[in-house]
């Protein structure tokens, strides 16, 4: 017997790639919704071959659901969380509204599938920042190999993990630029169009925005509380796939061609890492995958144990929807849920 899973969402960038995912790695579902707001109601999505009409949240009933998908944002994911786990179904949220809930695990896979166990406390279950699900995959590995004790991070956003009214924008700035028309900025602070954006989030009281913040505190819930970690969240004119320069300082030696060798093995990692014109990967080529694929490796001989790396995913898929269903599937392989009995 198959599960029912429902997509809150469902109209968005991430809630399709969930529909998209789902598809294509044949999760066992026997009957699947597709859920939005009110103002979404019949909106048409696709799952496979088949066809969904939207349903409104309002209204739907959860209680004959086992798996809810939320990437509906964190006003919505704190109203309605809470009430559909409840129901006993359970919620795994795309954002940050329940990240930094103690009693919320925060889960990427190959990372901390162990803390998966501590869902039953309020049936949600927390996915990462996409910068974050991307990093923690990479540095995981590491980790256990030679521990980490800082970490330096800068990143390269693409525009679609600010949604596709974002996409919009630097579509349409960038046209306007070609043939000569006024540049209209709505929703980035500046032009997105060729040129780059050190903002992500709001500004908070130290100076860092709240983008940066979220990878230190994320990074130190999943891999380690001791590891420090330091960013700065750049906003790329890139459509799909985040990339991210890393710099690690470790307690232990541990050599370029050793990092090489554990990160060839890791689970969700891809190795690209040819030291000649074109050997590594870019966002455009990371894009639809899902690996974390990660090129560039070096000693950085400024420190005494240090490395440096190019990490580079699709931002959408391991970042978000790829990882929610990954932790879906940790559950169902963990037996730590089962389908509802069907009413007679």
């Amino acid at each position: 017997m198959g599960f029912k899973v429902a997509v809150v969402g469902a109209t968005g960038n991430v809630g399709r790639e969930m529909l998209d995912i789902l598809a294509e790695r044949r999760f066992p579902v026997d009957e699947i919704a597709a859920v939005a707001s009110s103002r979404s109601l019949g909106t048409e999505v696709s799952f496979g071959d088949k066809t969904l009409k939207c349903k409104a949240l309002e209204n739907f009933d959860f209680s004959g659901v086992d798996i809810c998908l939320m990437s509906a944002g964190g006003a919505v994911s704190k109203e309605w969380s809470p009430r559909i786990g409840a129901q006993g179904c359970v919620v795994i949220d795309n954002s940050s509204a329940w990240r930094y809930d103690s009693e919320v695990p925060l889960i990427v896979p190959e990372v901390n599938a162990d803390a998966i166990a501590g869902f039953a406390k309020k049936n949600i279950i927390a996915n990462p920042n996409c910068s974050t699900a991307q990093l923690v995959v990479a540095l995981k590995p590491l980790h256990d190999k030679a521990k980490i004790l800082r970490v330096v991070v800068s990143t390269y956003q693409s525009v679609s993990g600010a949604g596709k009214e974002a996409m919009d924008e630097l579509f349409a700035q960038t046209r306007a630029i070609f043939v000569s028309d006024g540049v209209e900025t709505k929703h980035f602070p500046k032009r997105i169009a060729f040129n780059v954006i050190p903002e992500i989030d709001v500004f908070m009281e130290d100076g860092y925005t709240k983008e940066e913040w979220k990878m230190m505190a994320e990074t130190k819930k999943i891999l380690d509380p001791k590891i420090k970690l330091t960013a700065t969240c750049v906003r790329v004119p890139v459509f799909i796939g985040h990339s991210e320069a890393v710099n690690i300082e470790f307690e232990n030696p541990i050599s370029a061609e050793e990092a090489r060798d554990i990160l060839r093995e890791a689970p969700g990692c891809l190795v690209i890492d040819k030291r000649e014109r074109g050997g590594y990967i870019t966002p455009h080529e990371a894009a639809g995958e899902d690996a974390t694929y990660i090129s560039r490796i070096r000693e950085d001989a400024t420190v005494e144990n240090g490395l440096v790396l190019w990490v580079v995913a699709d931002n959408l898929r391991k970042g978000a929807a790829l990882n929610a269903i990954q932790i879906a599937e940790t559950l169902i392989n963990r037996k730590l849920i089962a389908p509802k009995k069907k009413a007679a």
